[in-house]
């Protein structure tokens, strides 16, 4: 829309306040500030919403893949097979056997229920979510004949434990006797402590190696499961559709959606129902422009016929006034991108300052998964809501700018 020159004119005339026109300048400003924080807020909480699935994704498959096939009755005793037959899969990029049992740890009269994983040597320096979130120690030294184990830092807060200390894991698999089977209770040293950002498995996840855990449980050489990390996750059902009809008749295949389902739907409704709300907090917004500019159209009546007994156009006064609108609009997404960016960059200093000024802890790990607030901008989500916004303020502008045009100079000059 190409205005000409003494159209911008008038439409910078009607940006900027004149004498006895500060109310209307007022309600303008305050409809800019409020399509910037419309904006703004839905700019951080959909990438914080975005952030949050990304990471508690990274963080759930990093420890559980993809996929997983799981034994009957907790073993798979052909899992070498199984195993093969899973890396020759297409689209499978990584197959790793372990053993997770729910089990209980104490330690100095403290005890706690844990999750015990066994993993081999190689499987647990090469995964990334445990070695490179390493707080204390070295995953290293875990080592078959070390009886070492690895623990998350809740866990060891709650435990009262740190490196050096014997952590004793009690397993119901023990020896039978006339009494009935007696549990065993085997006491290892803590060699690493680490910590992944998700507070379920920092509060419960011990690791160590495949055979000592194989040796804790009883299982001989057996595995409980086989972990799978496929090309797409999106994809996974359809990759290894193959794989689980091979793999029936000694396990179950189970994938991320499936584990997690329940997580991920109440996130994908909590984002979809966000963004609808805040949507809403944006056409708000923008009716404040619809006021200020029905306020500028009939504080303007006697300018508007003057401009038309000028020989101005009907299409001219359109494009004025949907000019002033757009431009008003435009002004707040911009500030409200800017602002967006800057609360999100700072979003661990203004969490602390607001829960330092209410007194109580606004992040809860134990309540949120995760024990940081992620953040992961969309540039073609920023760019849906910039645009959003924009058609919004576009459409608001319209009622006014028909009616300004629809203004008859005869009638209104007659009674000045």
């Amino acid at each position: 829309m190409l205005l000409s020159r003494y159209e911008r004119t008038i439409a910078r005339r009607y940006l900027l306040p004149g004498r006895g026109e500060a109310f209307i300048f007022l309600v303008a400003a305050i409809s800019l500030i409020a399509v910037m924080l419309g904006v703004a807020a839905l700019v951080i909480v959909m990438s914080v919403m975005n952030g949050f699935r990304a990471e508690l994704f990274d963080k759930i498959t990093g420890l559980n893949g993809h996929a997983v096939v799981q034994g009957y009755g907790g073993q798979l005793r052909d899992w070498r097979e199984i195993l093969a037959e899973a890396k020759k899969t297409p689209g499978v990029t990584s197959a790793t056997p372990l053993i997770e049992q729910p089990l209980m740890a104490s330690f100095q009269g403290r005890v706690e229920g844990v999750l015990v994983r066994g993993m081999s040597i190689a499987d647990i320096r090469g995964n990334p979510t445990i070695s490179t979130n390493v707080v204390l120690g070295d995953i290293r030294q875990l080592t078959p004949e070390c009886e070492c184990v690895a623990i998350g830092s809740r866990l060891a807060n709650t435990l009262g434990a740190s490196l050096g200390s014997s952590v004793s894991l009690l397993s119901p698999q023990g020896l039978t006797s006339p009494f009935g089977t007696v549990p065993r209770i085997v006491s290892y040293r803590v060699a690493a402590i680490f910590e992944v950002g998700v507070y379920d498995y920092d509060k419960a996840f011990v690791v160590m190696p495949m055979e000592t855990a194989q040796t804790l449980l009883l299982m001989g050489d057996s595995v409980g499961m086989i972990e799978i990390d496929t090309e797409d996750p999106d994809r996974v059902g359809e990759i290894l559709r193959p794989l689980a009809e091979k793999v029936e008749t000694s396990g179950q295949l189970t994938d991320w959606r499936t584990l997690n389902a329940s997580l991920f739907e109440a996130l994908a409704v909590d984002r979809l129902v966000t963004f609808t709300v805040l949507s809403i907090l944006i056409m708000v917004a923008v009716f404040n422009i619809l006021s200020s500019l029905i306020m500028l159209v009939r504080a303007k009546t006697r300018d508007i016929a003057i401009l038309r007994t000028m020989g101005a156009t009907r299409s001219g006064l359109i494009k004025i006034f949907v000019t002033v609108g757009t431009v008003i609009g435009s002004l707040g997404i911009v500030a409200g991108l800017i602002l967006g960016f800057v609360l999100l960059y700072f979003r661990h200093g203004v969490l602390s300052a607001i829960g330092f000024v209410s007194g109580q802890q606004i992040w809860d790990p134990s309540m949120r998964y995760l024990t940081e607030l992620p953040a992961k901008t969309d540039p073609v989500e920023v760019a849906g809501i910039a645009l959003m916004a924009l058609v919004f303020s576009f459409l608001a502008t319209l009622y006014p700018a028909f009616k300004a045009a629809s203004t008859d100079p005869v009638q209104v000059l007659r009674y000045e």
